[in-house]
């Protein structure tokens, strides 16, 4: 009877670590979607396996390794998701992109704040650069940076997840930091975060507000010198406030008039864009625009226009009717992780 009821009462607790295995599913797979696909099969088989669980390691790890085994499972078919820049280098802002890459996976935001606590990795661990070049690691590497950098896990606990020696598991740490730095060091510098959330909520506000009046030389003057603009599912890129300019004064001129939404992505402000209908009043979805920051600039806008998959899951509208107030800051709340080091 008492091996029942502590059965019962690790069961009932599988749920608790909901959240935060799909923080870590999320960072493993590169698609929010995917991730909370894996977690709800990871529960699964532990709800499955639960009278299997031995107690030599923790409830957490136990899950976590399950969770771990759902994702390489996910990833064994080789194919990786990426963002514009993993694909070519940056074009002129004055040409329009090429059809749509509809055949990429890209990799997808996340909705609101996953990070709770500063991370080890400069709390940029949920942002989409760090995701994105994350999606360049082996699947095992990648897992180990992951649970070792960001989760907090220690090295025995990273061989025990993976069935193997420390010195394998430090070793594979090792070559996946290697790579990061790599990474970091041929596409985006680590950016760290400004002084707090005000700086980053009165950048937000000020790029919404010069946006909806199409104020483009006040834009110029809130983007880093070498700010990336991205546009998933396209391919096109660019980077530094020229080719973004004659991106906003060219193709883009159509975004003139358009209506911003605050809402959170990936632990930092973001924007929903609705530009204004053609046969009718109002504005329509057009773009989910992810902010990230270096110092008290912008540094990147990725701007997904998949409005009709991401609109509902981050609480956006399907439309708007009249003016939208820009005073309004965005909420941090959102998916939180309960972790060691986040």
């Amino acid at each position: 009877m008492g091996d029942a009821r502590a059965l019962g009462a690790v069961a009932e607790g599988l749920e608790e670590y909901r959240r935060e295995l799909t923080g870590y599913c999320y960072r493993m797979l590169g698609s929010y979607a995917e991730a909370e696909d894996a977690v709800q099969e990871a529960l699964v088989r532990a709800w499955r396996g639960i009278d299997r669980f031995e107690g030599r390691s923790g409830v957490r790890t136990w899950l976590y390794r399950i969770a771990t085994n759902v994702c390489l499972d996910a990833l064994a078919s080789g194919k990786r998701r990426a963002l514009p820049m993993d694909l070519s280098g940056p074009s002129g802002g004055a040409t329009p992109p090429e059809p749509p890459q509809e055949s990429v996976l890209w990799v997808e935001p996340c909705p609101g704040g996953s990070d709770p606590e500063v991370a080890a990795a400069a709390g940029e661990s949920v942002r989409l650069a760090f995701v994105a070049a994350l999606q360049h690691l082996p699947p095992r590497q990648r897992a180990t940076l992951i649970l070792r950098d960001v989760l907090g896990f220690s090295a025995r606990e990273v061989a025990d997840l993976h069935g193997c020696t420390v010195a394998s598991a430090n070793s594979s740490l090792q070559r996946a930091r290697s790579t990061m730095a790599d990474r970091r060091g041929t596409t985006d510098a680590p950016a760290a975060r400004p002084s707090g959330d005000s700086v980053r909520q009165v950048l937000a506000e000020r790029y919404a507000s010069a946006f909806s009046r199409y104020d483009v030389e006040e834009l110029n003057m809130l983007l880093h010198v070498d700010a990336t603009l991205c546009l998933p599912p396209y391919a096109k890129w660019m980077r530094g406030v020229p080719d973004i300019h004659a991106w906003l004064t060219g193709p883009a001129i159509g975004c003139r008039g358009s209506r911003l939404v605050p809402t959170v992505a990936n632990g930092f402000p973001a924007l929903g864009q609705y530009r204004p209908e053609v046969d009718g009043p109002g504005y329509v979805p057009w773009a989910l625009q992810v902010l990230e920051f270096r110092a008290d600039r912008i540094s990147g806008i990725t701007a997904y226009r998949d409005t009709a998959r991401l609109f509902p899951l981050f609480g956006l509208p399907d439309r708007l009717l009249g003016e939208v107030p820009h005073d309004a800051a965005p909420k941090s709340e959102g998916v939180a992780e309960t972790s060691v080091r986040e």
